[in-house]
């Protein structure tokens, strides 16, 4: 009976580690997370691994970093590596990482970033409103909830059970778990195997695992078209002063983190579209920008708030098309002591 326990603990401590090994993971060029495997943890961390051994400088942030609009070789670290004259930066963005999630995703997903240049962005967007910022009381979907907090603070738009809750504090602690919703996430539709072979039975799960891991996304999530050809019309977004939100203070956290390992932070305070925006919103995200950049400078963090691209350079909000980014990338590389 102990001769089986401590295969069956053994088999729990080595398989993640051992599957890396039989799991062929190579990225190349501009390569970004699969838009399909956004909630891949696991995966995640593999590829910041391999990312701070082949990359100078890594390149953290939410779907502007990853790149919604375009193709991965129109991204902002396409760019950014394209005018270096090499592969510098790596695109370590993950659509729908909220300053809160990122912090989640950087604290439990990303402990081989160490000793980094690390470019950091910020998307005001996340300030836009007490909904986006999930400091609302109202229950709401958001992206990433098993990289917020679960407990402490307590969000109030976040409504899972403590169970659930419980089982994703264990899951960051165990590897062996984090690994088996790897593979549920790649491999099996996001099911449990015996879901999935129950759906599937003549399907074999050995020849599914064989397959290997879906390549790099190369798709564009929306139309590469300017935001006011897309019927986008100007908004009045109330914000949320950096002061009050919980996106600012958890993004200062991602901050301390990063740099609590040897790295040294640049933050992007943006891209943001100005022009989408009424004028009475236009002043209060101005307040709003002044306050980040006092945060910043409180806090000894270098930065860069780029002014506005041109209107038809964005695809929304605050995502670029493919000109924006590379004028970004030209203004950014100017500025960064990275």
């Amino acid at each position: 009976m102990g001769r089986g326990r401590s295969l069956r603990a053994g088999f729990v401590l080595a398989a993640p580690k051992l599957w890396e090994q039989y799991e062929a993971f190579q990225p190349g060029p501009d390569y970004r997370m699969p838009y399909d495997l956004s909630n891949d943890y696991w995966l995640y961390d593999r590829c910041t691994r391999v990312a701070a051994q082949t990359h100078d400088s890594l390149v953290i942030g939410d779907s502007v970093v990853w790149g919604q609009y375009v193709t991965r070789e129109q991204t902002l670290t396409h760019y950014l590596n394209e005018l270096a004259g090499r592969r510098r930066f790596a695109n370590l963005g993950l659509d729908g990482a909220h300053p809160i999630a990122l912090t989640g995703l950087i604290e439990h997903h990303a402990s081989g970033i160490r000793n980094k240049p690390v470019l950091l962005q910020f998307n005001p967007l996340r300030l836009s409103s007490p909904r986006h910022d999930l400091s609302s009381e109202e229950e709401s979907q958001f992206n990433h909830p098993k990289l917020v907090p679960q407990f402490v603070p307590w969000l109030a738009p976040y409504k899972d059970a403590i169970s659930p809750r419980i089982g994703v504090v264990v899951e960051r602690s165990v590897p062996f778990l984090s690994w088996a919703s790897h593979l549920q996430q790649a491999y099996f539709d996001r099911m449990d195997i015996p879901s999935w072979t129950l759906e599937r039975p003549t399907a074999n799960p050995l020849g599914t695992l064989r397959a290997g891991l879906p390549p790099s996304d190369n798709l564009l999530r929306h139309e590469s078209v300017p935001r006011y050809k897309r019927g986008i019309t100007k908004q009045d977004f109330p914000w949320v002063q950096p002061a009050k939100s919980l996106q600012g203070r958890c993004f200062k956290r991602a901050i301390d983190v990063l740099e609590g390992r040897g790295n040294r932070v640049f933050v992007l305070l943006g891209p943001f579209n100005e022009h989408m925006l009424t004028d009475e919103s236009r002043q209060r995200y101005h307040e709003v920008l002044a306050a980040l950049e006092a945060a910043l400078k409180a806090q000894g963090v270098e930065y860069y708030a780029p002014a506005p691209l041109a209107s038809d350079q964005y695809g929304d909000a605050s995502h670029p098309l493919a000109p924006g980014y590379e004028a970004l990338a030209r203004e950014l590389l100017s500025h960064l002591p990275l």
